[in-house]
């Protein structure tokens, strides 16, 4: 049968210097490089996840990462003063999803946890949802 020993995601970026400084400085996740030239990303709850530099990268049109926080309306405020662009979607953009406020975020409901989205230095799509 087939079994692992642990599991972990990982994703490209165009610029390994910019992901360092954005995973660790702007969303203060902890980084640490290795022999290979790339990126292991720690969270809160000690999830890790890869970054792999890639000369040909192109952005995920799709959610690489989500980050649970306790209240995302602080979360997105947080974000919003350190430089990041919250509102990425248009509210027709993605079919069925309700309609995003001012700041990007979809209030939960029906639909689920209130969320929002936004993009790495390399274009790769995050998104921090209420826990």
């Amino acid at each position: 049968m087939f079994t692992t020993a642990n599991a972990f995601a990982s994703f490209s970026v165009d610029d390994i210097d910019a992901a360092r400084a954005f995973y660790g400085e702007i969303l203060g996740l902890g980084v640490s490089g290795s022999e290979m030239g790339t990126l292991n990303v720690t969270c809160g709850n000690g999830m890790q996840f890869f970054v792999y530099p890639k000369s040909n990268h192109e952005p995920a049109s799709f959610t690489v990462l989500n980050l649970e926080v306790d209240n995302v309306d602080r979360a997105v405020d947080e974000l919003n003063a350190r430089g990041v662009t919250t509102k990425i979607y248009a509210d027709d953009e993605i079919p069925d999803m309700p309609p995003n406020d001012e700041k990007g975020i979809v209030r939960g409901g029906d639909y689920g946890p209130s969320m929002a989205w936004f993009r790495d230095p390399a274009g790769n799509v995050i998104a921090v949802m209420e826990a």
